[in-house]
């Protein structure tokens, strides 16, 4: 076997890749904005759009090397509800829609504590098991009709292969529904009647079935391609690293969120009230992990049209004291209470200074999550992060610890998808991060941590 096609959803954006798997590399990318639709009883995704735009890329990607399996990866933080016909029941939630917290009271009375899940309490629907409650208890009618609960990559899985099934990574992603040390659905799962909904759980490296054959014909893609089970994003980031690098050692992968996952932790008590939680990873371990909405942040403060910063302008912003104290957007990660304030006059600052303030405070909140979970070790930088030098370098100074990056590869998920397929070449491009870290920047770290809490502690305040 050696092309696979790789659909790979994000919060932001979609694709579907093609990637070699002797060279272990893609060789041929389409992507979609990922919308969020607003008609319907709630802001949910568009998944017709999403659908057809698989389905069109898979041809065309077909059409100019071989496809011959397909692999899937997805953000997390969803779940689709079907019912007996196997079509949606309610339409899939935009998990930044604030229904759930309506009934945020009545839902932490009845979620699992975080000893058993390893899974915080998030707003909106950013636990799973809130989204279900919420239907459920909002939409009673519709809920009664369904059939079938999916995470959503092994939706996908469906679509493509008419087998229903979920999976380890998705269900341990800060859901409420999975006990990652027991390896089993939650009290809550068994407690809210939905254990019976649930599609079997396999392993990501599983082969779900073949492509359906209406779906050959309409791509061109072989008959009885094998379609695999799929994977969590940050997971999928992770997998490369876990099957060829000795612990311990993190993985940072960053896209619309910036997820840390440190394999061979120093065992510490995690703070669900700063976003640490356990996941799951693709080989059923579990896993310390943080996160914080680090590629929003960036696009909120920085926009389009970014100017990196020069290593003087670095090294000037850094001697000059300018930061970017947390939180923004404010809700989660390790400072999910305290609101963004800038230490110096935001306007007065060039468009190259904003740039590396702005990569500045999102290594800090990085290496302030790596802190949080006992993170020991190497550290790898995935997705788009790897080709910002500013937040590699002041990365560095913080942690002490070797950072690395591949510059070359900035969709380690679509990657790591594809390391699920039997007879990938798994290996990493990464290389350590060069340059001597300049002393102004270990100064700076140490300043902008003792003013991020003292900042926290005023904001607690009455």
């Amino acid at each position: 076997m050696r092309v696979v096609g790789v659909i790979d959803i994000g919060k932001t954006n979609a694709k579907v890749a093609a990637v070699d798997l002797d060279r272990f590399e893609e060789i041929a990318v389409r992507k979609t904005a990922n919308a969020v639709r607003t008609d319907g009883p709630y802001p949910h995704f568009d998944i017709e759009h999403l659908w057809a735009f698989v389905l069109e890329s898979l041809a065309a990607l077909n059409a100019e090397h071989a496809l011959e399996a397909i692999s899937i990866t997805t953000h997390g933080a969803t779940a689709v509800v079907l019912d007996a016909a196997g079509d949606l029941a309610l339409p899939v939630l935009d998990y930044e829609y604030a229904g759930p917290d309506s009934l945020a009271a009545e839902y932490d009375a009845a979620r699992p504590p975080f000893s058993e899940t390893g899974s915080a309490r998030l707003p909106m629907g950013l636990n799973v098991g809130a989204q279900l409650f919420w239907q459920q208890k909002t939409f009673p009618d519709d809920f009664a009709r369904v059939a079938s609960i999916l995470t959503y990559a092994q939706y996908w899985t469906y679509r493509l292969t008419g087998v229903l099934c979920n999976e380890l990574t998705s269900l341990g992603c800060h859901t409420d529904l999975w006990n990652p040390r027991a390896g089993t659905f939650s009290s809550l799962v068994e407690r809210q009647g939905w254990r019976p909904l649930f599609a079997p759980v396999l392993k990501a490296s599983d082969i779900a079935g073949a492509l359906r054959p209406e779906l050959c014909a309409a791509t061109g893609i072989a008959a009885e391609t094998p379609v695999y089970c799929g994977i969590h994003d940050s997971n999928a980031s992770l997998l490369p690293h876990l099957l060829t690098r000795a612990s311990p050692f993190t993985v940072v992968s960053t896209g619309t969120w910036v997820v840390m996952l440190a394999v061979g932790a120093e065992p510490k008590p995690l703070d669900e009230h700063r976003d640490t939680l356990i996941n799951v990873n693709a080989l059923g371990d579990p896993v310390p992990s943080a996160r914080f909405m680090g590629g929003r942040a960036f696009q909120l403060l920085l926009g389009e049209g970014v100017v990196p910063a020069t290593p003087d302008v670095e090294a000037a912003v850094a001697k000059a004291g300018h930061m970017l104290l947390p939180s923004i957007p404010e809700g989660s990660g390790p400072f999910p209470a305290s609101k963004a304030i800038w230490t110096t006059d935001e306007k007065a600052l060039s468009p190259a200074e904003r740039f590396a303030v702005v990569s500045f405070h999102l290594a800090l909140m990085t290496a302030t999550c790596l802190d949080l979970i006992g993170a020991r070790g190497e550290v790898v930088v995935e997705g788009p992060f790897a080709v910002n030098t500013a937040y590699l370098r002041m990365l560095a100074a913080a942690t002490g610890r070797p950072i690395f990056a591949d510059p070359h590869n900035v969709t380690g998920t679509s990657l790591g998808a594809a390391c699920l397929v039997s007879g990938s070449r798994v290996r990493t491009g990464v290389q350590p991060v060069a340059g001597e870290v300049p002393g102004s920047f270990v100064t700076y770290a140490r300043a902008w941590r003792e003013m991020a809490l003292e900042h926290a502690d005023k904001e607690k305040r009455p």
